[in-house]
């Protein structure tokens, strides 16, 4: 998989929103709040920092309510891929994108099962980059895109 870096630093040195600086996952919640696309912001612990607009209809949640709230089992519930479609098992959960591109430090990015609106079922493409501070990995970046319902 292609190695991709991405900064906003360059761009809040000189004026930061707020007039300080606090990391990068308060730049790039900035970022994800105004995105367009469907994308989600967590910690490292996993908790959701900031939502953008287009999370809402594809997940059927009100965005607001989703910041600080833990992304698995608070925010998405995740359904598994066989024909009798159950909660995806515990140990699977450390694999999905948001997650696995925190703990390997590098891209990730898998299919997805979820509720959709409407109680059907919804799968949807994530693709997540992980977010440092220095070398320490602080958070993910996720961007969704629907692939059925």
């Amino acid at each position: 998989m292609a190695h991709v870096d991405l900064s906003l630093s360059e761009l809040y040195e000189a004026d930061p929103p707020g007039g300080r600086y606090e990391g990068s996952l308060e730049l790039w919640s900035y970022a994800a709040e105004a995105a367009g696309e469907p994308c989600v912001l967590v910690d490292a612990a996993g908790i959701v920092v900031a939502v953008s607009p287009g999370c809402g209809p594809l997940f059927g949640i009100q965005t607001a309510d989703a910041m600080g709230r833990p992304l698995v089992d608070g925010v998405l519930r995740l359904l598994d891929f066989n024909a009798v479609s159950g909660e995806l098992p515990g140990w699977e959960v450390d694999k999905i994108p948001p997650l696995l591109a925190m703990t390997t430090g590098g891209l990730a990015r898998g299919l997805l099962r979820v509720p959709g609106i409407g109680g059907g079922i919804s799968t949807v493409d994530a693709i997540s980059v992980p977010l440092r501070d220095g070398t320490d990995v602080v958070g993910s970046l996720t961007f969704f895109s629907l692939v059925t319902r």
